[in-house]
């Protein structure tokens, strides 16, 4: 009798620890990415849903080699904004343009970028809070991209975020760590794109990510996160990789018309030359389908939080809305995934 009260005592003082854990606080943000703007009545009613927050890319800064100067490219057509929306600009910058831009042009094209960001933004009467740069710097270019980011956060006068990848984590002694207000860490693409049918997925897998998720705790910026929403077909012909389409999915590969299915459930091989989606595909090419779902968000989250430290507030922002599956991706399970932050 004895032995099973003490029992009894145990189970209560797991059931009132496990009832004391504080539930996810974070928020849910969606990225953006097509050049036009416009929201299906499905992705307004997910905005919504899950706290109205949207990062959109408003332009990319690349390398002209011809006239040897940075330019903006892929401009943002913002059409109907809903009311409401929380919006964070977010520029892309080639690195090719920190690699040729001279020095003494840094700060000319921090003054250039700021000056587009708030045309674009001034157009549409978005009152912004913050901006983002996504630019996955080099050593050789290190120097270069973060003199323009303290030009850009002099100028800007916003809170400044960047994007950062895992192995600029985990090398941060060699890699550096930008001078910006908060960063933004892309959990996915953590993997090397091959043409080996049984290698892990590339977007994410628990191995490949556990070779960095041990330094997330010492990195010195607070850090929100970014999660794959997306699948793609890599295209390989006589053992090479020669293409990556996020527009080739299952439906496409399960046409037993023009694929069959080989070494498991994943790869498919054209049993005649066509073309799809404007794509020519030779016969005995092979597709190896990497897909995320919910099964996938859910086990990159888990294995995050372990490592993230403390902090007061996260953003869990998925990348992204303007190619989301809602067969895969709903309200319910986006909100089951930011709550485990």
């Amino acid at each position: 009798m004895l032995k099973y009260f003490r029992w009894l005592i145990v189970i209560a003082i797991l059931f009132s620890a496990a009832s004391c854990r504080k539930p996810g606080t974070a928020s849910t943000a969606f990225y953006y990415w097509k050049t036009g703007f416009k929201l299906s009545d499905q992705q307004a009613d997910l905005l919504k849903q899950t706290g109205n927050n949207a990062y959109i890319r408003f332009f990319d800064v690349s390398w002209n080699d011809k006239q040897q100067r940075a330019y903006p490219n892929a401009v943002v057509k913002l059409n109907e904004i809903p009311a409401g929306l929380n919006i964070t600009p977010v520029i892309y910058i080639t690195n090719k343009t920190f690699e040729n831009i001279p020095d003494t042009a840094v700060a000319t094209l921090a003054a250039h970028c700021n000056k587009l960001i708030n045309e674009l933004a001034s157009e549409k009467k978005i009152n912004y809070a913050k901006v983002q740069v996504d630019c996955d710097w080099s050593l050789s270019t290190r120097i270069k991209y973060f003199s323009f980011l303290a030009a850009f956060k002099k100028l800007n006068k916003k809170q400044l975020e960047v994007t950062i990848r895992l192995h600029q984590v985990k090398f941060k002694d060699r890699t550096g760590v930008p001078p910006a207000d908060r960063g933004v860490l892309m959990f996915y693409n953590m993997g090397k794109l091959n043409a080996g049918l049984h290698q892990p997925n590339s977007i994410y897998n628990e191995e490949d990510a556990g070779k960095y998720v041990d330094y997330l705790n010492s990195y010195p910026l607070k850090l929100d996160i970014a999660l794959p929403l997306f699948s793609w077909a890599i295209h390989i012909r006589n053992g090479r990789v020669i293409q990556v389409y996020g527009k080739i999915g299952r439906r496409q590969l399960t046409n037993r018309g023009s694929f069959e299915q080989i070494e498991g459930e994943a790869n498919y091989r054209a049993k005649t030359s066509f073309f799809l989606e404007g794509i020519y595909i030779k016969q005995n090419d092979i597709f190896k389908l990497e897909e995320t779902d919910g099964n996938t968000l859910n086990a990159a989250a888990k294995q995050l939080a372990k490592h993230l430290p403390d902090q007061k507030h996260t953003t869990i922002i998925y990348y992204e809305l303007a190619n989301i599956d809602p067969e895969k991706f709903n309200e319910e399970t986006i909100r089951q995934v930011s709550a485990r932050f």
